[in-house]
Parts: structure tokens; sequence; C-alpha cells
């Protein structure tokens, strides 16, 4: 598999990283945004509360439904952002996309709770 290397960003403090709030959620469901080539809207239980998240996968998946119910990791402190009419409530973490590949999820190796955070 061929891949883009890219180099490594500058330095950032703990203190920096310590500001995001990184959780395991639930993919409950994914729909369509009809204006939008790219964006589909994700349902995501993170236990105490659900959070609406738009990503760009439309155009890497042949079926972007195959992600439901599979846990992943998101940003969830992120401030919401609009986007085709709709407003997304946080970020997937995905893996390879920067690097010029099909991404896929960023997983845990075994289920746990959802909003456990990482880190």
């Amino acid at each position: 598999m061929s891949h883009k290397t890219l180099p490594v960003k500058p330095t950032v403090s703990f203190k920096d990283i310590e500001k995001l709030d990184i959780r395991i959620g639930t993919i409950t469901n994914v729909e369509d945004v009809p204006k939008s080539d790219k964006l589909v809207k994700l349902s995501v239980d993170f236990g105490d509360f659900s959070r609406t998240i738009l990503v760009g996968m439309k155009k890497e998946r042949e079926d972007c439904t195959e992600i439901i119910d599979k846990q992943a990791l998101f940003i969830v402190n992120l401030e919401p952002k609009e986007m085709m009419g709709e407003v997304s409530e946080g970020m997937l973490f995905d893996i390879g996309y920067a690097n010029g590949i099909i991404p896929v999820l960023a997983t845990p190796e075994k289920p746990v709770p959802n909003g456990v955070c990482a880190g």
C-alpha cells in the first residue's frame, strides 16, 4: 500500500493536549447529507450524551452505513461548525486521510464503555 510520508508537526505542550476531550463513542446511525458530495451525518452515542458529527467520507466508502455499531475516537469539545446546512458537534478521528490512503476508523482493540476518555 503506497502512501505519502509527512513530516512531524511542530512540538506542542502537554497542556495543549489536555485541552482536547477525546472519547470513545458508538456510531448509531449514518445519514446522507443530500446537498454535499462528501458529507455524511453520524449519530454517536457517548453514554451520558449523544452528538451529531459530520464526516467527509462519502467518496471513501461504497456503503457509509458499514460503520454503524462501530466504536471510534472522537473529539467532543470542538466548537460546533455549520456545514451544508447541518451542524457538526465534534470530530471523528480517522487514520490515513492526510497520507493519501483511504481512511480507516481509530478504534479500540476491544469494546469499552461509550464516553470513556482517551489519553
